[in-house]
């Protein structure tokens, strides 16, 4: 068979890694084909081989049964391959306009002729309803218009094979169902998609075929109406994983964190964060749903005592907190997990065990006379290791040696260590693979049955509803509706978190100081 794009025996390697091998992957023209795979199983590395980002030590590309090599991006544009990146390539200070017609701009005369650019995108807006305004600053734009923009800028360069790299993990249900809607236009036009993407859910919805990757070679090639989330993930891990968070109803208690009218400026001086009220319960997750840049970060440096709120306060099990500086948040009995592991959550230079006692310096169990009592921390830390399931050859190896997501659970193990009566949780499975997802829900959950209490900040819907008892919804700086989980749909998150209302300013039934438990 004729495939659109072939690859045959593909093989990388970097230093000490075998990043793919001997990888064969056939799609046809016209054809939807997920990609998916643990962190580090070779997924983005074979991208950027067909992107011409990478050169394959062995093995070769075919592009509609001819073989070809890319020595870079440029080349893969050329033979009609786009690529759309997890994280934007755009200029926020050039119009959509100029970004899609960057580096390929139409001349009349030797000048560029914004004009014939204008008018070509405004054409292939229309012709593939992806809706955008072509003279729009790409800062001013959400990042649902954002991706489109990229898109655009893949269809001006005349791609027919288009690769997405996580697509849908910064979009609203609404979003992502309007990127579906363009997906199948797009094929439609017999053009071909590759999508990488870790939700198993919209592999079943978008895709016609899924290729599963482990170690870096392929392990299943399956028809996705014939499997299920359940066989991707076996193939994809080598063993059953719970897809479903299992809880019981939660048990609130008194009250842990309470936030009256909190309003927070930027560093220029612009209000980003206006009267936020919320509350969280010993025994109960609270999630924060909103779309990226819509005041979480803000509201997460105020509670945390990375930021001093302009007004309003924050409350610790009765103690006002407000002006505390990030130790005396801690002292108090605040655990953080941020979504910035690398740069906020570690050290990455040092040790496993170094990395463990962060925040425990002073605190007499691991401390005596201004000296960490290193043999007890080195015990906890192989304690917390073998718990938490975190893979690393020695705790003495410096946690930069670790793969994302056990960087990942060596935070949450640390801060759940620290035994603290209230956990900020932000995106604390963002960038990790299905079993580290599992083995982070599962001891979130577990925390709130002991007792704590947990604010979830997380840009993944399915997260927020499986995790959460109640739910915050914050758009454009403010909390526009509060409900239960148990009675949230996607639907409705995904209108207040666009900014959409009703007659009576919100979107279904706001309910106001309940619980299910």
């Amino acid at each position: 068979m004729n495939y659109h794009v072939e690859l045959r025996e593909i093989v990388k390697r970097f230093p000490g890694v075998l990043a793919n091998d001997h990888v064969n992957l056939a799609i046809e023209r016209g054809e939807i084909r997920a990609l998916v795979g643990e962190n580090g199983a070779g997924k983005s590395t074979l991208m950027n081989i067909i992107y011409g980002l990478y050169q394959p030590d062995e093995g070769a590309i075919f592009l509609d049964g001819q073989p070809l090599s890319f020595s870079s991006p440029l080349d893969s544009i050329a033979a009609g391959i786009g690529m759309v990146h997890q994280h934007f390539m755009l200029f926020p200070s050039l119009t959509v306009t100029e970004n899609v017609i960057y580096g390929s701009e139409p001349t009349k005369k030797t000048l560029i002729d914004r004009k014939m650019g204008k008018q070509r995108v405004l054409e292939l807006s229309e012709a593939y309803n992806l809706q955008v305004d072509p003279d729009r600053k790409v800062a001013d734009l959400p990042v649902g218009i954002q991706q489109r923009v990229e898109i655009l800028k893949a269809l001006y360069r005349r791609a027919d094979l288009l690769i997405l790299d996580e697509p849908t993990a910064v979009l609203t249900p609404q979003e992502k169902d309007g990127l579906f809607d363009i997906l199948h236009r797009l094929i439609e036009e017999k053009k071909t998609i590759i999508f990488i993407t870790h939700k198993l859910q919209e592999v079943m919805e978008i895709s016609d075929t899924a290729t599963v990757l482990r170690g870096g070679k392929v392990t299943a090639n399956l028809d996705t109406a014939d499997t299920s989330p359940e066989e991707i993930c076996s193939h994809m891990v080598g063993r059953k994983v719970l897809l479903r968070v299992e809880k019981k109803l939660s048990q609130p208690a008194e009250t842990v964190l309470a936030v009256e009218n909190l309003s927070v400026n930027d560093n220029r001086g612009v209000s980003v964060l206006r009267d936020v009220s919320l509350s969280v319960r010993a025994g109960e997750i609270v999630g924060i749903a909103g779309v990226a840049g819509n005041g979480q970060e803000e509201l997460i440096q105020a509670l945390s005592g990375l930021n001093m709120p302009k007004s309003g306060s924050v409350r610790l099990s009765g103690k006002n907190i407000t002006n505390d500086s990030v130790a005396e948040h801690r002292a108090k009995g605040m655990s953080y997990i941020p979504e910035d592991r690398t740069g906020l959550g570690l050290a990455l230079d040092a040790s496993v065990v170094d990395n463990f006692s962060l925040g425990f310096q002073r605190k007499h169990l691991l401390s005596s006379s201004g000296f960490l009592r290193m043999g007890v921390l080195q015990e906890r830390t192989v304690k917390a290791v073998r718990d938490f399931g975190i893979k690393t050859a020695n705790v003495n190896d410096a946690v930069a040696t670790l793969s994302g997501g056990n960087m990942q659970k060596v935070v949450l193990a640390r801060e759940f260590l620290h035994e603290s009566p209230l956990i900020i949780a932000e995106q604390p499975t963002r960038g990790v693979d299905v079993a580290a997802i599992e083995n982070i829900h599962s001891n979130l959950i577990a925390q709130r049955d002991e007792g704590r209490a947990i604010l979830l900040i997380s840009a993944d819907l399915n997260e927020i509803l499986g995790l959460a008892d109640r739910i915050y919804v914050i758009f454009d700086g403010s909390i526009v509706g509060e409900m239960l989980a148990s009675e949230a749909t996607e639907y409705d998150l995904g209108l207040l978190m666009t900014g959409v209302t009703n007659e009576d300013g919100a979107i279904g039934d706001v309910i106001r100081g309940k619980t299910n438990g």
